[in-house]
């Protein structure tokens, strides 16, 4: 019968049940995706995104119209122009993204190929996730900050530079040191001027206490004589500072810090200093060459590199007056000098430089060695 044929039929074939999109799914679970460089569809995974879960659908992975379908159903939701909640921008462009990849053949398979093999991601596209370069700094920007930190530093040192003789000065002036103690005669100076102020002060201080009562003054304890000059000192002290940070410049590049000391001026000024040096030298060299007798600009200059800054300014006019025929930049010259330069500061008598002298033509030793001996 016709209903034994059909049921000796074979049964067709049943459509195979394609992979649904899970509507009930979190619109915000997007999966995860080794992709740093963001060559498909970034951190997350592109399926996902379209509302697949690669997990579940076994061997049948979801067409290209499923795929187009799912794409253009979350692109109406997403649309910024339609859905103005926070994020959805960006939810738009993810979704626009991850339907640009898995509709293009070759990037699907690739994307399907790299899922388990970040291994070989890597090795194709390389990381970013280990490392990655900083914005590039405007040039001009490092140069400005370095400039203005650099100028700061000089224009400090030079204050620090100043502050150091100033400090020393004060102190050689309060405690009354000898020039063999550190003193100077800048500072026996400025002690003098302010033992008058310090006595005039006294003065006007006891005139004003005489007018305003004719009582006697009741007498304290007597002081001892350490006790007195650490009066007199404390008395001093802020006088001499007052007198010391009047003066701007103690010579030697020991001066108050200007507007010129800022880096910014002193790179400027560099060529002119460099070519203005280099002129000089080759001058100098030339005159040398035609073996010329040195002029008192060669001297002075030859004199004050030899001796420094510092000891050409502390010394006074006749003082520079005899360096300058003392040829000090031949090295024993500068020798000899120094060493009567600390004879002087020690205050060493006539009569021991002369025996000093005396030891030195019999070659017994150099006057340095013999004095440090008799001082030691």
């Amino acid at each position: 019968t016709e209903a034994g044929k059909a049921n000796n039929e074979a049964p067709k074939d049943i459509p195979k049940q394609k992979p649904a999109r899970n509507s009930n799914a979190d619109p915000d679970d997007w999966g995860s995706f080794y992709d740093p460089n963001k060559i498909f569809c970034g951190q997350y995974d592109c399926y996902k995104i379209l509302g697949f879960d690669y997990e579940s659908w076994g061997r049948e992975p979801p067409s290209l119209k499923d795929i187009t379908k799912s794409y253009r159903s979350l692109s109406r939701q997403w649309h910024p122009d339609k859905n103005k909640s926070k994020g959805a921008r960006e939810k738009f462009v993810a979704i626009a993204k991850a339907y640009e990849v898995l509709t293009d053949s070759e990037k699907r398979a690739e994307y399907d190929h790299f899922r388990d093999r970040p291994d070989e991601y890597f090795k194709k596209y390389g990381s970013s996730v280990l490392w990655s370069y900083a914005p590039q700094s405007d040039a001009s920007v490092i140069i400005i900050l370095f400039l203005l930190l650099g100028s700061a530093f000089t224009y400090f040192a030079q204050k620090q530079k100043w502050q150091t003789i100033a400090n020393h000065l004060v102190k050689a002036a309060v405690e009354d040191l000898s020039p063999r103690e550190g003193g100077s005669s800048e500072s026996i100076e400025i002690r003098a001027k302010a033992l008058e102020i310090l006595a005039k002060k006294k003065e006007d201080a006891g005139a004003s206490e005489g007018e305003k009562s004719n009582d006697k003054k009741k007498k304290g304890p007597k002081l001892t004589a350490k006790e007195k000059r650490e009066k007199e000192q404390n008395e001093l002290r802020p006088i001499c500072i007052e007198l010391v940070n009047e003066i701007d410049d103690f010579g030697g590049g020991f001066r108050k810090p200007t507007v010129h000391d800022l880096l910014i001026l002193k790179m400027v000024n560099w060529p002119y200093h460099l070519a203005t040096a280099a002129v000089w030298w080759a001058k100098y060299a030339v005159r040398r060459l035609k073996n010329l007798e040195l002029d008192d600009e060669e001297r002075l200059v030859l004199t004050k590199n030899a001796v420094g800054e510092v000891t050409w300014a502390a010394v006074s006019d006749e003082e520079r007056e005899e360096m300058l025929t003392l040829d000090l930049w031949i090295t024993e010259n500068l020798v000899e000098f120094r060493e009567r330069q600390e004879m002087k500061q020690a205050g060493v008598s006539a009569t021991m430089k002369k025996k000093i002298a005396r030891m030195k033509k019999r070659g017994k030793g150099s006057m340095g060695d013999d004095f440090d001996d008799k001082f030691d």
